[in-house]
């Protein structure tokens, strides 16, 4: 393969693989699984995955979690919507996993979340609520000293 068609299948790639992360964000709350978002752009699961980690510094799934556990931090803090059905709204289908990946990523279960959310945004305009809110991506959250 010559430089320049190995360039080329390196920008081809990157263009399937914001078309993934563009559909991750756009329909976090359907069904989604690493095969199907494969199919979506003619790739292998494995590659895909694989692909993803390298240019988004995780692979699509926990990409995936992500998006799911901003939005449901969005809805927590509204204050409308119980755990559950926080879950659900935005695609879990299982509240085990949700409240484990939410914990894991903002340092909190769900339920403490909500219930602290509406105090401590009081007051904050949302463009700097959304800023400050945001789980930590990529690791997870500081450890409270329990161990």
């Amino acid at each position: 393969m010559t430089s320049r068609s190995a360039e080329w299948q390196h920008l081809s790639d990157l263009a399937r693989l914001r078309r993934v992360r563009d559909r991750i964000d756009r329909e976090y709350a359907q069904p989604l699984d690493v095969e199907a978002l494969a199919r979506g752009v003619n790739m292998s699961a494995g590659h895909l995955s694989r692909q993803f980690r390298l240019a988004y510094g995780e692979p699509p799934y926990a990409y995936l979690m992500t998006r799911r556990i901003e939005r449901a931090m969005a809805l927590l803090r509204r204050g409308d919507l119980s755990v559950t059905e926080v879950c659900f709204a935005v695609g879990c289908s299982s509240l085990g996993t949700f409240s484990s990946r939410f914990t894991e990523l903002v340092g909190v279960p769900p339920s403490v979340y909500r219930r602290e959310a509406a105090h401590k945004a009081a007051g904050m305009p949302s463009c700097v609520e959304k800023q400050v809110t945001r789980p930590i991506r990529n690791r997870e959250a500081p450890s409270s000293g329990r161990g």
